[in-house]
């Protein structure tokens, strides 16, 4: 099976992403992305699911069903470096999303046990930062991550400027062995500035039984089920991701890739 699903729509749809556990042939992350035009909406059941929405871009009315938040969306463009507005809704909850403006929204699932409460997340509860240096800096933003409790779902985004690369050097999370190492399913929905372009993904472990390079375009999305899966982007483009990754803890602890590792150590001297 390909890591790579397609950006697609149907006529008079809304929905341009779906990939269920059962479709990707793992156990934790879900995840769909909608297109609407202003006025249309789209509601999501969490069943057993906690979900979290990020309004990727526009300006929307939402609402889950004890809570509701009118004109949320600070951006009209997930390039614009400023951290989105999310809701957060437990499981046996749903979320409405109901476009002002044209509207981008990613919903990103995870099992839940319904411990919180449905919430919004605001650009201000969001950490914002720039890592990395030369060629290999990028700017993170963490929306449901340790900013956030939650029960299993992690959610952030990562914007890669022209000619860089990120999630390097190359790093794993495929081994359920805290404190070295925590097993993440992760997902990545891919943007590109201008849209026209494309940038590449490769995901591959130690054994290269799974060694797949994907140019992915604009509303792509790759499946990381293990081993490592850097990001680069060619020069004239810039490059957006939204990861979403659960797993037997929500707790985010990496491998790198021993072959690479060494340019750890040598960008720390720039």
């Amino acid at each position: 099976m390909s890591l790579l699903s397609k950006k697609r729509q149907l006529e008079g749809e809304t929905q341009t992403q779906l990939v269920t556990p059962e479709s990707a042939n793992w156990q934790y992350v879900g995840f769909e992305a909608h297109q609407l035009k202003a006025g249309e909406s789209v509601t999501i059941q969490t069943g057993t699911d906690e979900v979290c929405a990020v309004i990727l871009s526009g300006k929307a009315n939402a609402s889950t069903k004890q809570e509701a938040w009118k004109n949320i969306g600070d951006r009209m463009s997930v390039f614009e470096q400023k951290a989105p507005y999310s809701v957060y809704s437990p499981a046996q909850d749903e979320i409405r999303i109901e476009a002002i403006t044209d509207v981008e929204v990613a919903f990103c699932k995870a099992p839940g046990k319904g411990g919180f409460q449905a919430k919004l997340i605001t650009p201000e509860q969001c950490q914002y930062e720039t890592r990395g240096v030369t060629s290999n800096t990028r700017h993170v933003c963490n929306i449901l991550f340790g900013n956030e409790p939650a029960d299993s779902l992690l959610v952030c985004e990562v914007i890669t400027p022209s000619g860089g690369w990120s999630s390097y050097p190359p790093h794993k999370h495929d081994t359920d062995a805290a404190p070295a190492e925590t097993q993440l399913e992760e997902t990545y929905y891919h943007k590109i500035d201008p849209p026209q372009g494309f940038a590449f993904q490769r995901v591959y472990t130690d054994d290269r039984s799974i060694d797949e390079t994907m140019a992915v375009e604009d509303g792509d999305l790759v499946m990381v089920p293990e081993g490592y899966h850097p990001v680069g982007v060619p020069h004239g483009y810039q490059s957006y991701y939204l990861n979403v990754m659960a797993g037997p803890s929500r707790n985010w602890i990496f491998h790198n890739d021993p072959d690479h590792e060494w340019i750890i150590e040598r960008d720390k001297k720039v």
